[in-house]
């Protein structure tokens, strides 16, 4: 049997790959579970430092799959409500886990393949990809925190337009949006994010998980002095760390710093 999700970890940064190239990588049972398996391992992992998130094939994800919704339909409406939530914990710990989440997308991000792209702290998209809520079109106001992660990063009004009339993006539309960080050619694609996460994984880990932190808790509302004060207890323990004290001789001595992690 094939295998639904592909993991590897090469120098610090894991990658998944959304394995059902013949349906455009659609979210069924059996990849969701594989996923709600894998985040939280990976988020637990101290040999990881990045986590990339693409799909096989020419699409990155077209959404839950179709036979996935039907399997629903008989539940009552509070276990469809449950069921969702527990799947929907997928973006959560994108969103969340205490290392940098990119998406590497090849392709087409559409519906809940979309709102899992929003919910990594970085998007790298090839010059094929294409972006869609869709959620309009079959009849669905959105999930998966697609009315959330547009909001914040396109803004209200934006936001409402891709999710009301559900038009389809291209790369360099995404890009202008916002929606993604970078664009290049498909065919540097996989290169230009490897770099990108290695980076990443290379770097302070103890700082990058405070940051994620600081960053999540400003998305909460907090107030300005709250925020300073989450920021002044975060800075004096990764002060204390030796990565920052590596960083500062590093940067004395004038050469490259090595971080560990710790």
């Amino acid at each position: 049997m094939t295998e639904i999700l592909i993991e590897s970890i090469d120098r610090g940064v894991a990658t998944l790959t959304l394995n059902r190239p013949d349906s455009m990588n659609a979210l069924s049972r059996e990849l969701y579970d594989a996923l709600l398996e894998a985040l939280p391992r990976l988020a637990g992992d101290a040999s990881v430092g990045a986590v990339v998130l693409t799909g096989a094939g020419r699409a990155f994800c077209a959404g839950s799959d179709v036979k996935s919704m039907i399997a629903t339909a008989e539940m009552t409406l509070e276990a469809r409500a449950q069921d969702l939530r527990r799947r929907t914990e997928i973006v959560r710990w994108l969103h969340e886990m205490p290392v940098p989440t990119i998406a590497m997308v090849n392709g087409a991000a559409s519906g809940a393949g979309l709102s899992l792209a929003l919910a990594c702290d970085l998007r790298i998209a090839g010059e094929a990809a294409r972006f869609a809520t869709a959620f309009a079109r079959v009849g669905l106001p959105g999930d998966f925190g697609v009315t959330w992660f547009l909001t914040q990063i396109v803004g209200p009004a934006k936001a409402r337009e891709l999710l009301l009339l559900a038009d389809p993006l291209d790369a360099a539309a995404a890009l202008a949006l916002g929606m993604v960080n970078r664009v290049v050619a498909d065919g540097d694609l996989t290169a230009a994010t490897v770099a990108l996460a290695q980076r990443l994984a290379d770097g302070p880990r103890v700082a990058h998980r405070y940051m994620k932190a600081n960053f999540n808790a400003a998305l909460r509302g907090i107030t300005l002095s709250e925020t300073l004060e989450l920021e002044a207890f975060a800075t004096a323990r990764a002060r204390a760390t030796e990565d920052h004290q590596e960083a500062t001789r590093a940067f004395v001595e004038k050469r490259k710093p090595v971080f560990k992690g710790r």
